[in-house]
């Protein structure tokens, strides 16, 4: 780590120091516009569902209504429903899908236009809901701002992929996130050490237990986001003992659904409750606050289920065995030890089943520490362990850190072609 920050001081670094210098001011346009709040719009003070992990990327952004408040929200939902229609539900964004470089341009470019559409929508939905007033105009005022403060940012995130260093959006997400987490430290020094409900030296004790649990959590996130299941490849055109030949992989993630099984589950869990808001329903709201939501015990349990299958039903969706074997077959590669065709889908199948079960596994022990810990302690809400939001910021932080390593590699190896 240490040495990356030098070479980046380095004088064949003066591009990539640019770059990075990008990435932090416009990062920071999006911090500043998070703390931006609609005149006439007011700060939300009851649960948001499963909106608040929409609110967590927003820097808290949702709560208060900002400029900034739905984020980048609107293109991550119309990411994942191109996504699931490129698997041979409409035959156009599957053949975008097989174009390459092209087809992925023309998703991308339909992603921003339906970004714009349920961005409105969201805000107006959201307005209805939280935004005390009956006035339309209002309303109406109120989602026009937001839907504009989606669209700057999706021009800002497209800005810092080109100008900058990193992807534009994951990295917005994950300055959203870490703009919410300093709340997570204070309230947790303010709950142990200054607010006199402990001694100051039992005070002091657990909240360095505190940050001893949150940095192995950290760790443990950390191990998982990089921890990969290698199947090794051989390809009929070369053999392993061949001169300066290296071994092929197909590179299986354990958590290959990321936080998406987490978003859905939540989603499922909350429109029993908007129904019911809906139509002022006031038995079956009783009923759902008290076995539903998932801060009730049957809640939880059901909250387990759906993330379990949520992370089978969207990593099988993604990573197609069949699909995997039949591509791995065009290319003249096979598993040694496993005949072509249905042998390899069936083996590739179960190594995704087996990993699929550590990821949800690891889905549902993250997602539930925060619930757990707000049931069995007296902390503030604000303070959690855990939770999806840090698991965004470690996979976005890996991939930015490898992005700049791989730029100081590629400098380093032009300066040694030039010198020669």
């Amino acid at each position: 780590m240490f040495r990356l920050i030098a070479k980046l001081f380095a004088s064949d670094a003066k591009d990539l120091r640019k770059r990075i210098y990008f990435t932090l001011f416009a990062l920071g346009i999006f911090c500043l516009g998070s703390g931006i709040t609609i005149p006439w719009a007011s700060t939300v003070y009851e649960e948001l569902g499963f909106l608040e992990i929409f609110n967590l990327m927003s820097g808290g952004g949702l709560k208060s209504f900002s400029i900034f408040a739905l984020g980048v929200s609107p293109y991550i939902t119309a990411s994942i429903i191109t996504q699931l229609l490129q698997m041979d539900i409409i035959p156009y964004f599957k053949e975008l899908k097989e174009q390459g470089y092209v087809g992925r341009q023309k998703i991308q470019k339909i992603n921003r236009y339906l970004a714009v559409i349920f961005a409105f929508v969201q805000a107006y939905v959201i307005s209805i809901f939280y935004l005390n007033s009956n006035d339309v105009m209002v309303m109406l005022k109120t989602s026009l701002v937001m839907t504009a403060g989606t669209s700057f940012l999706l021009w800002l995130g497209d800005q810092i992929t080109k100008k900058g260093i990193g992807n534009g959006t994951s990295l917005l997400i994950m300055a959203g996130i870490i703009e919410s987490m300093p709340s997570i430290f204070t309230g947790a020094f303010s709950a142990f050490i200054t607010a006199g409900t402990y001694n100051l030296p039992v005070g002091i004790s657990l909240f360095a237990l505190f940050i001893i649990i949150y940095l192995v959590v950290l760790i443990g996130i950390v191990w998982i986001t990089l921890a990969e299941r290698r199947i090794p490849i051989q390809y009929a055109n070369h053999t392993t003992s061949s001169y300066n030949s290296k071994q092929s992989y197909l590179p299986i993630k354990i958590n290959s659904a990321n936080v998406i099984p987490v978003i859905f589950a939540s989603i499922v869990l909350t429109i029993p409750s908007t129904i019911a808001g809906l139509l002022k329903a006031e038995t079956a709201t009783n009923f759902i606050n008290k076995y539903i939501v998932y801060t009730t015990p049957t809640g939880f349990i059901l909250y387990i289920v759906l993330i379990m299958f949520f992370g089978y039903v969207y990593t099988y969706m993604m990573m197609n065995p069949e699909e995997m074997s039949k591509d791995l077959n065009k290319r003249g590669g096979y598993i040694p030890g496993v005949r072509p065709g249905e042998d390899t889908s069936k083996y590739i199948s179960s190594s995704l089943g087996k990993l699929t079960i550590v990821g949800s596994i690891f889905l549902v022990i993250l997602s539930g520490l925060p619930i757990l810990m707000g049931n069995i302690s007296s902390l503030p809400s604000s303070v959690t362990i855990g939770g999806t939001g840090i698991l965004i910021v470690v996979g976005v932080a890996i991939e930015t850190y490898k992005q700049i390593e791989s730029g100081l590699v590629s400098r380093r190896y032009k300066n040694r072609r030039h010198s020669r």
